[in-house]
């Protein structure tokens, strides 16, 4: 994902908190983008692969956090009105988590790359990683369309949350696939893969909220 221009900051004095701020936001949505190639390579066999594109997503998500601290931290400084520091932390929380989400997914993929998954399942794995990679790209415009165009923002933050119904609706399809196959795939597996799409889940949660967010913010500009 390229990094773009968060209008919203430029309003604002630059600063090294807000240069901070957007590095963070989207280290954090681009791991949407590794976890749905490990998931994609994991369905196609491609172990090696898979588990090059998961200690990327793992290196990633470390930096998420340590600019979330930094960002933080420089925020004790910065000269920004109180409510925009809020703002600012808010969001930069929510991805966080989004992120940490995203790094359990990742954990689970790697323990399934040890063991036989049916192909019908992994499937149905790709689509909800593709469409949380959706969700983030979807995500990543409506924050850049806050400062110049907030009904865009709103439009964009109201199209995360239709992605989000999509991958509920993936997510019953996954539980439903648990049924199906529990007499051919061990207990053991089964509960790693409840535990991937539970994580996924919450990914999108996470967006869904966040654009929420985003919405309310559009609003107030």
């Amino acid at each position: 994902m390229a990094k773009g221009s968060f209008a919203w900051f430029e309003k604002r004095r630059k600063t090294e908190a807000l240069n901070l701020a957007q590095e963070q936001m989207t280290k954090a949505l681009d791991t949407t983008t590794l976890l749905h190639k490990a998931v994609q390579s994991a369905s196609e066999g491609k172990i090696a692969e898979a588990k090059s594109f998961l200690e990327k997503l793992s290196k990633e998500e470390e930096e998420v956090d340590n600019l979330r601290r930094s960002v933080f931290k420089e925020l004790t400084n910065v000269a920004v009105s109180v409510e925009f520091r809020e703002d600012l932390m808010h969001l930069v929380k929510r991805l966080d988590v989004m992120a940490d989400f995203v790094k359990d997914s990742a954990r689970s993929v790697m323990v399934l790359l040890e063991t036989t998954v049916p192909n019908e399942i992994w499937d149905i794995n790709v689509k909800v990683a593709e469409a949380l990679v959706q969700s983030a790209t979807t995500l990543r415009s409506s924050i850049e369309k806050l400062g110049t165009d907030p009904a865009k923002a709103r439009e964009l933050a109201k199209k995360v949350n239709d992605i989000e119904e999509i991958i509920d609706k993936n997510y019953l399809e996954i539980k439903k696939l648990f049924i199906k196959y529990a007499h051919k795939v061990d207990p053991g597996t089964l509960l790693i893969l409840d535990n991937l799409a539970e994580f996924m889940e919450q990914a999108a949660d996470t967006c869904a909220d966040t654009a929420d967010y985003i919405a309310v913010l559009a609003s107030e500009g």
